[in-house]
């Protein structure tokens, strides 16, 4: 059997409303979702909230709960003391639609204005080739399940409604930098254009939008500090401008972190064969082994993680590298016949 708490909702719409004070029943386990959920079937059927998964990988339940924006479905109970009163209210950066649900549609437009990622010429899709060096740099970004909590939370467009035209916000800005790290990508101009036409240069780093991510993105520290520093050195730096007045841009192969030539060396990574042979990418490190024991063998590390996962597959005694009898994948040979299927 639960418990009685006290919450207060924000009912209305685009015309006005006010906050309405509910007691409701919470039990062990639950999240501020659940309580939307049971008010919705016991007092207020037509009490509107936008959501989805209820796993904290859609991102549709964003609200604020006691003025911090939030995740519905990720915010316990537990965290709020049993005499607390809990408001929650609609994402405020954004006009409301009707009670806690709003209209996020300028996430979209700034979406829209974001330049989509630009192949390689000359490599057709199904060729992409990448080093795990590459993937791991903008991999954090794609962690983003755009529920905007950082849009909303970000005070250039949450204090200043006449920002909103020329700032796309911490969402498109690791978007942007994502691209920019991205050693297929063909546009040169990714931080230029950010700086121009999505407002970069508006942002003064609070990390406000950091705090607030439920993926853990550092946003402020990993895509938009970075950004603005490229930024900089390739306006402002001396060197940097002599360097792009001298050189060809096709000499410039360690020269920063543009596209189409500089730090596009070939792949020379062994067993690299057919289409992905000499397929350009961002890291002039050559391929390293892993330590090897006078034995012969390589350590097999252990990760410990608050929540441990299932067995090894391989049971636990297992020791690498594995007998060439315990292989169940061989590397097609460069010189066998490809029209031979075995």
């Amino acid at each position: 059997m639960g418990t009685k708490r006290h919450f207060r909702v924000w009912r209305g719409d685009q015309q006005g409303g006010e906050i309405e004070d509910y007691d409701v029943e919470v039990n062990e386990g639950e999240v501020v979702l659940d309580i939307i959920h049971r008010l919705q079937a016991t007092q207020t059927p037509d009490l509107a909230c936008r959501w989805n998964c209820k796993a904290g990988k859609c991102g549709s339940c964003s609200m604020e709960i006691n003025g911090k924006p939030k995740l519905g479905c990720m915010t316990r109970m537990s965290t709020f003391e049993e005499d607390e009163t809990v408001t929650i209210t609609p994402l405020r950066a954004f006009p409301v639609i009707r009670d806690l649900v709003t209209d996020v549609s300028f996430n979209y437009e700034k979406a829209r204005e974001t330049p989509a990622f630009a192949p390689p010429e000359g490599v057709a899709p199904g060729q992409y080739r990448m080093q795990q060096v590459d993937v791991e740099r903008s991999q954090e970004f794609r962690k983003c399940i755009e529920c905007y909590l950082c849009q909303n939370t970000c005070h250039v467009v949450r204090d200043h409604e006449e920002n909103k035209a020329a700032f796309a916000g911490p969402r498109f800005f690791i978007r942007a930098a994502e691209l920019d790290m991205h050693p297929l990508d063909a546009r040169e101009d990714r931080k230029e254009y950010a700086q121009a036409h999505q407002g970069l240069g508006y942002c003064n780093i609070t990390k406000c939008c950091t705090e607030v991510c439920p993926e853990h993105i550092k946003i402020t520290d990993n895509a938009i500090i970075p950004m603005k520093e490229r930024v900089v050195d390739r306006r402002y730096d001396p060197l940097v401008w002599l360097g792009r007045k001298i050189f060809r841009r096709d000499e410039l192969e360690h020269a920063g972190s543009g596209r189409g030539g500089e730090s596009m060396a070939p792949s020379t990574s062994t067993g690299v064969t057919g289409v992905a042979a000499g397929t350009p990418y961002s890291s002039a490190r050559g391929p390293e082994a892993p330590a090897v024991r006078d034995d012969g063998r390589m350590d097999v590390a252990e990760l410990l993680l608050p929540q441990q996962g299932g067995p090894s597959p391989f049971g636990d005694d297992q020791e690498f590298p594995l007998p060439p009898g315990g292989l169940v994948y061989n590397h097609p040979s460069p010189d066998k016949d490809e029209a031979d299927p075995h």
